[in-house]
């Protein structure tokens, strides 16, 4: 007699339903309303009901070609982002191949891994009070400092140039990102088989070497993650640019978010605009995400499939080919 199987698929599904039920209303409902509401004349303090407008996509072209001040705001976010991201991939490589080197063995290591990742969870509105008092004008330890070291005669309020505060805030980014990151990398080196570095350093191989052969090249898939949700988060930064210096000086900090916020919550009330503004960053970052795939993708693994793919429909045609004859 054949015994019955038992299935636990159905629990799998019921231990689901709380997410799925979590993420239909809290996410997925939020985002296709948001997206209805763009192609809308929704505005106002007590909004009209909805009307799709004459041309639907009237919003989207008063951003893209009519709205300087949204085109401001990308070109900081871009410049923000970049300003933050270089540097802190580059620290948290160099940090998270440090940490794991079988030549060097740091000792202590769980004490500066939780110093440099503690930044991470400072709360941004401590960051933002923070270093408001570091570059205070015309008293603050900054000013102070450049004066004791003779740099200036006079206090410079560093927060109203352009220039220094989209730094400032990189700088910011940089600063409470870099630990995260170099936790995800020094993970991924772990999961690399340590007999590879082994073997590398019986080879002869220096740690120049190990690093650009065999590290960089086992976290390609870590580097695409930390690229993707870098970039995801870069194109949302909104608490560190709206807390330490309200979009100023000028608009100089003020990013695609903070542009969002302003357009739905301050002034006119335009959540047209503002839910415009959130499909215009969806779809950029959708392509961004696209183009990251494709560049780092495993061309190795690609080449295989193609193969394969190859061999199947030769396999086919061949068998085609017999039972005509």
């Amino acid at each position: 007699m054949r015994r019955k199987g038992v299935s636990y698929a159905k629990y799998g599904y019921l231990f689901s339903l709380p997410f799925m039920l979590a993420f239909l209303v809290f996410s997925l409902y939020p985002t296709l309303y948001t997206a209805l509401i763009g192609f809308t004349n929704m505005k106002g303090v007590i909004p009209p009901p909805l009307e799709i407008l004459d041309n639907p996509f009237q919003n989207f072209r008063d951003l893209l070609f009519d709205n300087p001040t949204f085109r401001t705001s990308m070109l900081n976010t871009g410049l923000i982002w970049i300003c933050n991201f270089i540097p802190q991939l580059v620290m948290a490589l160099l940090l998270a191949a440090w940490f794991t080197s079988l030549r060097l063995k740091i000792r202590g290591q769980s004490v500066f891994k939780t110093m440099l990742y503690m930044p991470n969870i400072i709360t941004a509105g401590s960051v933002a009070v923070l270093f408001s008092a570091l570059f205070a004008y015309p008293m603050g330890p900054v000013n102070s400092f450049f004066q004791l070291m003779g740099w200036s005669d006079a206090p410079i309020n560093f927060l109203q140039d352009k220039t220094t505060a989209r730094g400032i805030v990189a700088f910011i980014q940089f600063w409470m990102w870099y630990g995260n990151t170099m936790i995800v990398f020094i993970a991924g080196i772990a999961g690399i088989n340590p007999q590879i570095f082994e073997q590398a350093q019986i080879d002869g191989a220096n740690g120049i070497q190990t690093f650009f052969r065999i590290t960089l090249p086992s976290l390609r898939t870590i580097i695409l993650f930390v690229l993707v949700t870098s970039m995801v988060g870069g194109l949302q930064m909104f608490d560190i640019p709206r807390l330490f210096l309200n979009g100023g000086p000028d608009g100089a900090t003020r990013t695609a978010a903070v542009f969002i916020y302003e357009q739905a919550f301050t002034g006119s009330y335009m959540y047209n605009r503002a839910a415009a503004a959130s499909m215009i960053l969806f779809v950029i970052a959708a392509i961004l995400s696209a183009f990251l795939f494709y560049i780092l993708r495993d061309r190795d693994a690609a080449a295989r499939r193609k193969a394969e793919r190859q061999m199947q429909r030769a396999a086919k045609l061949e068998a085609k080919r017999g039972v005509a004859q």
